[in-house]
């Protein structure tokens, strides 16, 4: 089956006379959001959140949180309800309250929206008792966990067995993921979008004041440093380059990568830790090239890349059957190499250190990749088709038998 076969149709922009109709009603929910945290998922939630309004949509997000002061947050075009995190298990953070909470605004909204994965959500789906549309967007497939994942399967199973359709963010990994396969009559491609407009302009006196920090040329990493971020491969690769490598972000994983680059003697590694937005682009925009070297399928898509092709910048990934690769598509936007292997991440470093001009058409390309299938605009559309098909509403509201 094509892409184009999968992915959902995008409906035409909504007009202002379809959003005067009464609004579709969407909860979703997921184990974080922002404000509280800033990672790909948050990002997703908040690009469909500020695109709902002018869509005819009402969103509101249920999120856990560990200082949930206030309750209730007002985000650009949607709000963001807060449950404190009672304790955590397997890296599943739960919460009493929450279940309590999620039932109650189930009831309010037309179409509840999960994001997978999260183990407590589907006890939340089946503790509320949910009979009305459902969607799963699968952001990955659980990796790490194996021992605990085959104690979780049957419940897995039956939730999305039970929910009326599941969201893959790109054929690649749809074509790889072993669950995904088994619910494919009822998957549909909905690639993750991106609106530049809401992202930092930087002002000259910010873009001058890293260029003399950093230099004029130097690769970037951005991200939640994690396990499966592959830094330490990237480390490895740095030996022997003497190039500046950038890395934005912490995590669990900080203290070890430090230590390993101090181990590795690499004097050519900038740590920044979290920057702040209008920080954090204009970093991107001063980097000659976003490397990317996540090595396992827990990476799924990769936010990251995608602000990279949407900066116009030559990208670095590697193979890992997930939506890096639909992304970064090799020799054309960028390089995409084996996972795991430091000696070819130094070598796809070289050449694009070394080659300046085919680097930049390389961004301009992947730029060009990102406006024909990652903007904003194009997955809120498909996703309000998805929602009228579920609830049964056409665009000018609803049909005679919604319920």
């Amino acid at each position: 089956m094509t892409f184009g076969a999968l992915l959902a149709p995008a409906s035409a922009p909504a007009s202002n006379e379809a959003a005067s109709h009464t609004p579709i009603r969407v909860l979703h929910f997921f184990k974080c959001a922002m404000p509280d945290t800033l990672g790909g998922v948050e990002r997703v939630l908040d690009q469909i959140g500020r695109g709902a309004p002018s869509r005819g949509l009402e969103v509101d997000v249920l999120s856990l949180s560990r200082i949930p002061d206030p309750r209730v947050v007002i985000m650009d075009g949607y709000s963001v309800h807060r449950e404190r995190i009672d304790f955590e298990f397997a890296s599943t953070p739960i919460s009493l309250r929450a279940l309590r909470r999620f039932s109650q605004l189930s009831k309010w909204a037309d179409v509840i929206h999960y994001h997978f994965p999260w183990p407590f959500m589907d006890v939340a789906h089946f503790a509320a008792r949910i009979n009305k549309p459902s969607v799963v967007t699968y952001h990955s497939d659980i990796i790490r966990q194996e021992s605990l994942a085959r104690v979780y399967r049957p419940l897995m199973n039956r939730f999305l067995g039970s929910v009326s359709r599941i969201v893959a963010t790109s054929p690649n990994y749809l074509s790889t993921s072993a669950i995904l396969e088994r619910f494919r009559s009822k998957v549909t491609v909905i690639p993750i979008g991106l609106d530049r407009s809401t992202y930092a302009s930087p002002s000259e006196g910010i873009m001058r004041a890293w260029r003399e920090r950093l230099g004029a040329k130097f690769f970037l990493f951005v991200g939640v440093l994690r396990y499966y971020k592959g830094l330490h491969i990237l480390l490895e690769a740095a030996r022997g380059l003497d190039y500046p490598l950038v890395i934005i972000g912490s995590g669990p994983g900080e203290r070890e990568l430090r230590m390993k680059a101090s181990e590795l003697g690499l004097r050519n590694i900038h740590f920044l830790g979290f920057v702040p937005d209008e920080d954090k682009i204009a970093i991107l925009k001063l980097a000659h090239g976003v490397v990317f070297p996540s090595h396992l399928r827990s990476e799924a898509f990769g936010i990251t890349l995608l602000e990279g092709a949407m900066f116009g910048k030559p990208l670095i990934s590697s193979e890992i059957g997930t939506g890096t690769s639909f992304i970064n598509i090799d020799g054309q936007t960028g390089l995409v190499i084996p996972p795991s292997d430091p000696i070819a991440l130094r070598d796809a470093m070289r050449w694009l250190w070394e080659n300046d001009a085919e680097g930049a058409r390389m961004g301009r390309r992947a730029e060009e990749r990102y406006r024909r299938l990652f903007t904003a605009d194009q997955m809120n559309d498909r996703y309000l088709t998805l929602y009228r098909e579920l609830v049964g509403r056409g665009a000018g509201g609803f049909s005679n038998d919604a319920s």
